[in-house]
C-alpha cells in the first residue's frame, strides 16, 4: 500500500466513499429513495473541484447521473464514452459477513453493494478524470465521463433517457468504454487471459398464459389451466436452443485456445468449455440463446380452478437470433398456449478487431507482459446497449489482475461482493493508460 501512487490511492478512497453510499435500486417506482442523486451529487463536487463543466441530469426525484466532458487532442478522432452506473441492486444484510455498505477492508479485499458491480469503475473515472485535468494529461479523443443512474432496472431514467432527451451530450462519440469485462481468467505459466466483451444478447420478456374452465376443486377438468401451463413451463425449462457459433464466439474460441495452448477441436464445444473452470457458465451461457421462467401466477383459493395460468419467462438472445428463437418457443409449448412478448432489447456487436481492442492489449501488456486480451459475448446487458442508438459501439473492459480461483462475475449480486484492493490499483493503472491513449 506505501508504493501506490496518488492516483490510485484517490481512486480506492473514491470507490469507498461511493460504496458507501446506499444508492439501492429496487426497481420499484414506490421504493425510489434518493442514493442514486447522492452519489451523483458526490461525483459531480468532485468533477467541478478539479474544473470540469459537469452536467447533471435528474428526470425524476432520486434518480440522477452526471456527465463531463475533456476535450481531446485530436479534433478528427470520434469521442470515447467512459461510463459507470452508480446504483446497485439489493442487499440482505443478513446473509453479509461485513457491512454491505460500509466499504471495510480485511486482509487486502474491499468488501461491499458495488465493490464490482460497479462502484469500483465509477471510482477509478473519477479519479482519472480528476488526475488528468489536474496534471495538464490532454488525451488522443475527447473523453466522455458519463456516471447512470438506474442501470440496475434498465436505464429507464438513466442512459436509455439521456439517449432520447439529451444526445447531444454524446456528441461526436463513436465508442463507449464500460462493464462487464476486464477481469483476469487463468492461463498456463501463471498468464492471464482478459476479457473483453465486444457484444452482448440481447433481453426481451414474454407471458406464458393457459386458459380452462373455471371449476370446484372437488371435480377435476381435462382443461386444467395450471397443469396445462405447467407442462409448457417444464417444457421451456428443460429445453436447449441450439448452439450458435457467433462472430464473436468464433474469435474468442481462436485467442483463447491459441494462448492457452489448447484449442478448441469443435467436437463437442460444451464439453470443451468445461475447461474454463468457473467461467465455464458464463462462457456456455454466450453460445445459444436462453428462456428461464422466472415467475408464476394462478389462482387465489385452494378449493377454486382457476381459469387462467401465466408464467413470466426472462429471455436472452444472441444476435441475429430474434425471429427463429420466436418460433421455436412458440412450436415449444404448443398451440394451447398464448404467448405475449414484451419490449425487446436488441443484441448488441462491436468489431472484434477495432483499434480500441489493440489499445486494450497494449495497456495490458504494459502492466502485465503475458496477459492476453479475449473478446466474448456478454449474456447479460449493459447501458452500452441505449447508447448503441446513437450508433455508439459498446465494450466492456473493467481491467482487474485477481488470483486464478476468484470468480469476478460470481461476485455481481452476491452477498460479500468482494474485490481485491490490488486489483483495483491494477484496474486503475490500466484505465489511465487506455483514456490517454484510446
Amino acid at each position: 500500500m506505501a508504493d501506490i501512487s496518488p492516483l490510485e490511492a484517490e481512486a480506492l478512497e473514491f470507490i469507498r466513499a461511493l460504496i458507501r453510499i446506499d444508492s439501492v435500486n429496487t426497481g420499484e417506482a414506490a421504493t425510489i429513495g434518493d442514493g442514486e442523486t447522492r452519489a451523483a451529487l458526490f461525483v459531480q463536487d468532485q468533477l467541478r473541484d478539479a474544473g470540469y463543466d459537469t452536467t447533471l441530469v435528474e428526470p425524476v426525484p432520486g434518480r440522477a447521473s452526471v456527465i463531463a466532458r475533456l476535450a481531446g487532442s485530436d479534433p478528427d478522432a470520434g469521442a470515447l464514452v467512459a461510463h459507470a452506473h452508480l446504483d446497485v441492486v439489493p442487499v440482505e444484510a443478513e446473509n453479509w459477513t461485513h457491512p454491505p455498505f460500509g466499504a471495510e477492508i480485511h486482509d487486502g479485499v474491499l468488501y461491499g453493494r458495488g465493490a464490482v458491480d460497479m462502484k469500483n469503475f465509477a471510482g477509478m473515472l473519477l479519479a482519472i478524470a480528476r488526475a488528468f485535468r489536474r496534471d495538464g494529461i490532454v488525451p488522443r479523443r475527447d473523453l466522455i465521463f458519463a456516471f447512470f443512474a438506474d442501470e440496475e432496472a434498465g436505464g429507464v431514467w438513466g442512459a436509455r433517457w439521456i439517449v432520447d432527451n439529451r444526445p447531444e451530450l454524446f456528441a461526436g462519440a463513436t465508442e463507449a468504454l464500460s462493464e462487464v469485462g476486464g477481469f483476469s481468467l487463468p492461463l498456463p505459466d501463471d498468464r492471464c487471459a482478459y476479457l473483453v466483451a465486444t457484444a452482448e444478447k440481447g433481453v426481451t420478456w414474454a407471458t406464458l398464459t393457459a386458459r380452462g374452465h373455471a371449476a370446484h376443486g372437488s371435480r377435476p377438468t381435462a382443461d386444467n389451466a395450471i397443469v396445462r401451463l405447467s407442462r409448457a413451463v417444464a417444457a421451456v425449462g428443460a429445453h436447449r436452443f441450439p448452439l450458435v457459433r457467433t462472430a464473436t464466439l468464433e474469435r474468442f474460441l481462436e485467442v483463447y485456445g491459441r494462448a492457452s495452448g489448447r484449442p478448441f477441436d469443435g467436437a463437442d464445444l460444451d464439453d470443451d468449455l468445461e475447461r474454463l473452470g468457473f467461467a465455464a457458465s458464463l462462457i456456455g451461457a454466450s453460445t445459444r440463446s436462453t428462456a428461464s421462467p422466472t415467475v408464476l401466477e394462478a389462482g387465489t383459493k385452494t378449493n377454486v380452478i382457476p381459469s387462467s395460468a401465466s408464467a413470466r419467462l426472462d429471455i436472452r438472445v444472441l444476435p441475429g437470433q430474434d425471429d427463429a428463437l420466436r418460433d421455436e418457443l412458440t412450436a415449444l409449448v404448443g398451440p394451447d398456449i398464448e404467448i405475449a412478448w414484451g419490449r425487446a432489447v436488441h443484441a448488441i456487436e462491436s468489431p472484434v478487431d477495432a483499434r480500441l481492442v489493440d489499445v486494450l492489449q497494449d495497456a495490458i501488456t504494459a502492466e502485465d507482459p503475458g496477459g492476453t486480451v479475449v473478446p466474448y459475448l456478454l449474456p447479460a446487458s449493459t447501458d452500452n446497449k441505449h447508447l448503441a442508438h446513437l450508433g455508439i459501439r459498446g465494450y466492456g473492459f473493467v481491467p482487474l489482475r485477481v488470483p486464478a480461483d476468484f470468480d469476478v462475475f460470481g461476485q455481481f449480486h452476491a452477498a460479500d461482493e468482494c474485490v481485491p484492493v490490488d486489483a483495483l490499483h491494477f484496474g486503475t493503472r490500466v484505465t489511465a493508460r487506455i483514456l490517454r491513449e484510446a
